[in-house]
């Protein structure tokens, strides 16, 4: 006879055998995790064949003859950015002397101008105090005058002594002292004083072009007001500055009088020449770069604020390598050289070229060492490599 034991509805054999299979699921479970967190699976390394290796057919190596590079002295070149700045000995500030408000503007920022070219004109109580002082010196002077004529007569006639002429001599004197005074006044504010006027017009002092304007129409003007005593600023741009910042190991590269070959970015295919004025004695703490200034006769198209590229050659010379121009290969802005990489292989080398000498050869500043060898003819050979 078989007794089953039932636990609350279900046979006891049965529970336990759902335990036992639960408890290998959890265990499988946790074995299975415990394997994902080791080490990670070893990388797949894929070869990247190399695009500057150049592999051409055997029979076609003679096609693409080897040149040695030649060794030849010749200067490095220094390269600097910036931009085009007035020469600040050329700008001259205009100055109204005579205080008021501005009723008539003629010119504004950036307009040419010429020498004695009328630039704004100024209403000014000034100028009614200076021509009244002026009025006042001429009839003082008309009285003293009158004066010393009759103090002349009568000491003729022995009626008064020479000291008393002596006065009217020395009252008349200053009479005319004070009415030069006044009439250079009228002057310098600009008043002709055969034609009286509380407007006086204020003039170029030089031909330029204007670079600084601080005043509009019905502004005060004047050296004594609160606003900029400098209504204009007037630059002559026949001469400009170039400043570069160069780096301190650079420096002794340069002297002064160097000349300076000047690219413009607006301008290309048009370079201008300047040479070295100054070499700034202090140095930027933070770049540890020197102020170069550089003075350029302009041309007629520079124009302040124009980016440029100087280009120096240093004094001293050092040995490079030159190759003919042929066998320098210009692709993306760069240049490049094929050298040997034995059998039917050509590797493409990056280097840095100077300028082109006598005979159409090209000197390498870096990148290639005299007496290496590269394919004579580039172009020919990256022509063939990409067929």
């Amino acid at each position: 006879m078989i007794v089953r034991i039932f636990l609350n509805g279900f046979p006891r054999a049965s529970i336990l055998f759902a335990l036992a299979v639960t408890a290998n699921l959890a265990l499988s479970g946790c074995k299975g995790k415990e394997q994902g967190d080791g080490a990670p699976p070893p990388a797949t390394v894929i070869q990247v064949p190399d695009m500057n290796l150049l592999t051409i057919d055997q029979n076609d190596v003679p096609k693409f003859p080897l040149v040695t590079a030649d060794k030849i002295q010749s200067a490095s070149e220094l390269n600097a950015t910036d931009s085009v700045a007035p020469d600040v000995s050329r700008e001259v500030p205009v100055i109204s002397l005579a205080n008021g408000r501005v009723v008539d503007l003629k010119t504004r920022l950036g307009d040419n101008v010429k020498q004695g070219q009328l630039l704004f004109q100024v209403q000014s109580p000034d100028i009614t105090n200076a021509f009244d002082a002026y009025l006042k010196a001429v009839n003082d002077e008309q009285l003293a005058n009158k004066a010393d004529i009759r103090a002349q007569d009568l000491f003729k006639h022995g009626a008064i002594s020479q000291a008393m002429v002596e006065q009217a001599d020395d009252a008349e004197n200053d009479a005319k002292a004070d009415l030069t005074a006044a009439e250079e006044q009228l002057k310098m504010l600009g008043v002709d004083k055969s034609h009286p006027s509380s407007v006086v017009g204020v003039h170029a002092p030089i031909s330029g072009v204007i670079i600084g304007q601080n005043i509009t129409n019905a502004a005060a003007a004047g050296v004594s007001l609160s606003g900029s005593a400098t209504a204009f600023t007037i630059a002559d741009l026949t001469q400009v500055w170039i400043l570069c910042d160069v780096y301190e190991n650079d420096i002794p590269k340069l002297q002064l009088g160097q000349q300076a070959t000047i690219k413009l970015n607006a301008y290309p295919d048009r370079p201008v020449t300047g040479r070295i004025g100054d070499i700034g004695p202090v140095l930027d703490p933070s770049l540890r770069t020197a102020k170069v200034r550089i003075e350029v006769r302009n041309p007629g198209f520079l124009k302040l604020g124009m980016f440029v590229t100087a280009t120096f050659a240093s004094k001293k010379t050092e040995a490079h390598a030159v190759v003919p121009a042929d066998a320098v290969l210009h692709l993306h802005d760069r240049d490049w050289v094929f050298v040997p990489a034995g059998s039917n292989h050509f590797k493409r080398t990056e280097v840095h070229t100077g300028p082109i000498t006598s005979g159409s050869r090209q000197v390498i500043l870096s990148g290639l060492e005299p007496g290496q060898q590269v394919v004579n003819n580039a172009l020919l050979l990256e022509t063939a490599g990409n067929q």
